[in-house]
């Protein structure tokens, strides 16, 4: 039995976390047993569902991340006290943190870099620079965060890219959940909706998108919005939707603890993200049929083939994006070919299965060295 403990800043609805969750549920748990440390304690929506796989949930309560590297003896003596084998950290903080144990306990640490590094906060970028070799292996999610890495770090360690995956059958459109969502919100069951599921970010770019959305529903009568989420920007969201009398043609949906009902809602999935590594809510949409419009930021452009699987445009042609969207409202067959074509790509090449024996081999051949 392989122990691996993840170690994670928090459990909310975020892509890592949801990653981590159903990752686990498709790992063998005949060979494998999981440990999960988080530190957010107000952020904590998925524990019930990871006890619910039988992984074992501790949270070692921290305010800051200084607070966090700070548990550092408390991580170890958890992984001595349950005999720990392998170590994943997810996170930039969790990551350094892992590296201080790995340094002090030799055991074998994974790191999984889901961003770029020319993205971080300075004081992120210095501390992955010194540190960085301070683990056994990491992983990148997609071959741009590779070259993130390599260009700015220069790693010993190794990099291994193993993109991100969806599970195929948990997300997959729900009719009668599309038609539930849209009589909660007194959407019209022919409107065409156009949509995002995000945590409000600076990087996604919502209030952008709300101009965006603007425009659209200037032309189209028969297009309605929904925004599912919550963040630091849901003030700014709320400003743009105000200035552009868009109260009742776009929907905040605020956070839900299940995203798929509303996926099945949605026609059109739109991202104005300035900058991504590979976004798992771009996957579920697709896995749920949804057509794809999004700008060509980081990982993004290995998953849509612009044209086949969906329409990308450069991150500062916001105005293009919009008409890509035109395109679609305005022809239903071409968005019924692209609704399909999403799922397809997702199926064949994002499927959730490769990611995670592509993880198992990486957990096995760690288990070797310790």
């Amino acid at each position: 039995m392989i122990k691996v403990l993840h170690i994670i800043k928090s459990l909310g609805r975020g892509g890592a976390e949801t990653l981590l969750l159903e990752s686990i549920k498709l790992i063998d748990n005949s060979n494998f047993e999981f440990h999960i440390i988080y530190f957010l304690p107000w952020k904590n929506q998925m524990v019930s569902e990871l006890i619910l796989t039988g992984a074992k949930v501790t949270c070692l309560e921290a305010k800051s991340n200084h607070e966090i590297l700070l548990q550092y003896k408390k991580v170890i003596n958890y992984i001595n006290n349950n005999v720990i084998n392998i170590i994943h950290c997810h996170m930039p903080v969790t990551g350094v943190l892992g590296r201080i144990i790995f340094k002090i306990t030799k055991i074998p640490v994974i790191y999984t870099e889901h961003n770029l590094q020319e993205r971080y906060h300075y004081l992120t970028r210095v501390l992955n620079f010194l540190t960085y070799n301070f683990q056994s292996n990491v992983i990148a999610v997609s071959e741009e965060v590779k070259k993130s890495i390599e260009a700015n770090i220069n790693p010993r360690c190794k990099v291994d890219v193993i993109e991100n995956g969806i599970n195929t059958d948990t997300f997959k459109f729900d009719y009668e959940n599309r038609l539930q969502i849209r009589k909660k919100y007194n959407i019209p069951e022919n409107a065409i909706v156009i949509g995002n599921v995000a945590v409000f970010r600076d990087q996604k770019r919502l209030p952008e998108w709300v101009i965006s959305f603007s425009e659209i529903s200037k032309k189209f009568s028969n297009v309605y919005g929904l925004l599912v989420g919550d963040g630091p920007c849901r003030n700014q969201i709320l400003k743009a939707i105000s200035n552009y009398n868009l109260s009742d043609k776009l929907i905040m949906a605020n956070f839900q603890t299940d995203v798929k009902p509303f996926y099945s809602a949605i026609d059109i999935f739109v991202m104005t993200s300035l900058y991504e590594g590979l976004p798992i809510a771009l996957l579920e949409a697709m896995s749920m049929e949804c057509a794809i419009v999004s700008t060509n930021a980081g990982g993004i452009n290995t998953v849509i083939r612009n044209g086949l699987d969906g329409f990308l445009e450069d991150t500062s042609n916001l105005n293009e994006l919009t008409h890509k969207v035109e395109k679609l409202v305005s022809n239903i067959n071409l968005l019924d070919q692209y609704k399909k074509a999403a799922r397809k790509r997702v199926c064949e090449t994002y499927d959730l299965r490769g990611m995670t024996k592509k993880l198992e081999l990486q957990y096995y051949i760690l288990s070797q060295k310790v």
